[in-house]
Order: C-alpha cells, then structure tokens, then sequence
C-alpha cells in the first residue's frame, strides 16, 4: 500500500542519505535484524564516516540543506552515526528523530548470509511485490511502512526541509512511492550509493 498514491503536492521538501559504509558492508553481509542492527560493532566505518561528511558537506555548499533542516533517522547505529554526523555538519541544534519505519528491510533466512543473497531476492522482488520467501518482508509491506512515515510528517510539518536517513533497499521502495510506481520496481529505478543524497519530489 502506497500511502502516497493520492498525494499531489507536497508541503515540504523531502531528502534522503543512504548511511555511509558500514561495517556490515566490508563484512559483506547482510544485517538486517533491528536489534542486532543498533548494536555499535556494525556502525560505519572511518570510510563511511568520511563518505558522509563530504556527501552532507556539498549538500550544504549547494544549498540543499541547513541547519534548519529537519533529520529523521533508522535506529541502527549505521544511520544513527550517519544521521549524528548531518546534524553536526549542518551545526544544528534541533535533535534528531528516530522513526523505526526506517529501519532496514529484514531479510528473514539471508539474514547475516553473504550479501550476494540480495540478488535472489531481488529478482524475486520483481515477479511478485508480495513475495516473503525466506521470511523476507515483501516490497509491499515496506513501502507502506515508509510512505506512512512520509504522510505522517505532512501532517506535522509544512514548509520544512526534512532528511530522511535510512537503507538501501527501505529507500529504493521509498522512492517508488514518490514516483507512484510498483515496489516492484524499486530495482529499475538509479541505485543510491552509500552516503549519497538525493531528493524526492511527487
């Protein structure tokens, strides 16, 4: 369920970071699980860290964020290190926002397998939006998690700049949202890269 389907304009501008490399990614697995997930040891590294600085940085020359800006963030100390490092970057005082239907994608069975398993679920993901093979939340369930977060925050803000700091994949199946497309499809649209920021715009 896309909660954005009927929405045509938005009252506030909306950009998302995918966290910087993280421990889990030089591991090469997968690390899904919300409780191991905000354990520190799978926190970026000095990489990802870097990565973010410079990524949040630039966003700020170009004038794309402020300290104005409004950050939400997943709980996983991947996001919560790359969500501390936007706030200081952008010398804000307002605190940061913790929202759970950010957090990853739980992958199930592939859980901490070797991150080639993503490709298998991937291809799945476009046969069937609904699939849960192997206990993994389905591309239908996540993108009505996030875009209810989206909604939510229409309600309670306008005229803000709000970043949304999450995951791979939890942003892939937000973008579709946005562009009112198939979760399905989240695979089809341009990757984001670790500690990249991109908007999102209806």
């Amino acid at each position: 369920m896309n909660h954005l389907h009927s929405v045509e304009k938005l009252h506030n501008r909306y950009f998302v970071l995918r966290h910087g490399e993280s421990k889990a990614n030089t591991a090469k697995i997968v690390l899904s699980h919300l409780q191991e997930g905000k354990k520190e040891e799978w926190s970026l590294t000095p990489r990802g860290e870097i990565q973010v600085r410079n990524s949040v940085s630039r966003a700020k020359v170009e004038g794309l964020l402020n300290e104005d800006t409004i950050i939400y963030s997943s709980p996983f100390s991947r996001t919560k290190r790359s969500a501390e490092i936007a706030k200081e970057v952008l010398n804000t005082n307002q605190e940061i926002f913790f929202d759970d239907r950010l957090r990853e994608r739980w992958f199930g069975n592939f859980e901490k397998t070797h991150n080639s398993s993503y490709e298998k679920i991937w291809q799945k993901d476009k046969d069937d939006p609904g699939h849960t093979q192997g206990g993994v939340e389905s591309t239908l369930e996540v993108q009505k998690r996030v875009t209810s977060l989206v909604v939510d925050l229409e309600k309670k803000y306008s005229g803000k700049t709000i970043l949304l700091v999450s995951h791979g994949d939890a942003l892939q199946i937000l973008q579709t949202g946005f562009n009112k497309k198939l979760a399905s499809t989240h695979r089809d649209l341009v990757h984001l890269e670790t500690a990249e920021i991109r908007e999102l715009k209806i």
